[in-house]
């Protein structure tokens, strides 16, 4: 098997929820083969509480993140991105940043749970239902043949996850 860790960017429009919890779920769950980041291409600034308590009540960690802007992951120094994952609609129709090396990339998308108005439980449900869809695309993603398939099968197989449901299909 190989040592190789791959690093991975989940991209959305203001990096506050989806994309945060992408990040977290991605390394707790990539066991070291797996380095996540995140960004946004109008970042808010701050992370959404929302994805904090979803996350702690998951047992993912929670800390440590920020909201920032996809150009610092452009700037020279960066890591080099192996794959890059858009989870919100809007990201996916932005022009991107030229990313070096050509990542594998693929479109998520997962509805904005911090754009759902309500009561603190229907806030909370819309949060535990994007952080399900995250964390079913993402098994899925842990679990892909990386060192044996091919680009194109890759390709498919990336997009494929980005179409499933949180139950797994």
């Amino acid at each position: 098997m190989s040592d190789k860790v791959f690093n991975v960017l989940f991209l959305c429009t203001g990096n506050s929820a989806r994309s945060i919890m992408a990040e977290s779920i991605l390394n707790a769950e990539g066991k070291g083969r797996f380095r996540a980041f995140s960004a946004g291409s109008h970042p808010k600034g701050a992370v959404h509480p929302w994805a904090i308590r979803t996350l702690d009540a998951l047992g993912y960690p929670s800390s440590g993140f920020s909201s920032k802007g996809w150009d610092v992951f452009a700037e020279p120094g960066a890591p080099h991105m192996d794959f890059i994952f858009t989870v919100c609609d809007d990201a996916a129709g932005e022009a991107c940043p030229v990313w070096l090396g050509h990542p594998a990339t693929a479109h998520w998308g997962i509805e904005d749970p911090g754009a759902v108005e309500g009561s603190e439980v229907e806030k909370g449900r819309a949060f535990a239902q994007a952080a399900r869809y995250l964390r079913n695309r993402i098994s899925l993603f842990v679990n892909l043949p990386l060192a044996t398939i091919d680009k194109l099968s890759l390709q498919e197989q990336l997009e494929e996850i980005g179409r499933t449901s949180p139950g797994g299909g």
